[in-house]
């Protein structure tokens, strides 16, 4: 929890400073970056979290992978981490600051799960059904076993128009009667 809110502390630092600077834009993709390869990559994590590993040969690390494409700013903020001895802390920072400069833009990320690939046709009804005045970025995930349907969730919220739900609740309805 506690590592949550300093976390949470970095990315607000940082959303407010690239915002002044007018640098928003730039540091929003350099932190999905960061936040994409550090989940790609074991090495990478493993670097992170390792305390027996210096704080000046973490720093070189990242600066010979991001230094040359990320801005000023991001790299500041990742050399700051890992000086504080804060490395394990990028990931959940990168993903918190994405989430906030989601939150700025008034963007939500809905999670359609669904037994094959949306078309567009689909995509767009699935939308419809999501009453939102912002963006709305749709994240796709295929489960076969839910046989045909789909569940959305945005947030706290779910939606289940699956096939296979609807088996389910059948078959309570039925043992019950």
């Amino acid at each position: 929890m506690k590592d949550s809110k300093t976390a949470s502390r970095y990315a607000k630092a940082l959303l407010s400073l690239s915002q002044e600077s007018g640098k928003l834009e730039d540091v929003y993709g350099n932190m999905q970056s960061l936040s994409a390869t550090l989940a790609d990559s074991s090495d990478l994590r493993s670097l992170v979290s390792n305390p027996t590993v210096k704080e000046e040969e973490k720093s070189k690390v990242f600066t010979a992978l991001f230094g040359s494409t990320f801005d000023k700013i991001t790299m500041d903020l990742v050399t700051l981490l890992i000086k504080n001895k804060r490395a394990p802390l990028l990931a959940e920072t990168a993903d918190q600051f994405v989430g906030l400069y989601k939150e700025s833009k008034n963007i939500v990320t809905a999670e359609v799960t669904s037994a094959t690939k949306l078309d567009e046709d689909q995509k767009n009804k699935v939308l419809s059904l999501l009453k939102h005045d912002g963006e709305v970025e749709i994240v796709e995930k295929i489960d076969a076993s839910l046989i045909g349907g789909f569940i959305v969730r945005v947030g706290d919220k779910q939606i289940d128009a699956s096939i296979a739900t609807k088996f389910k609740n059948l078959r309570k309805e039925i043992s019950l009667n």
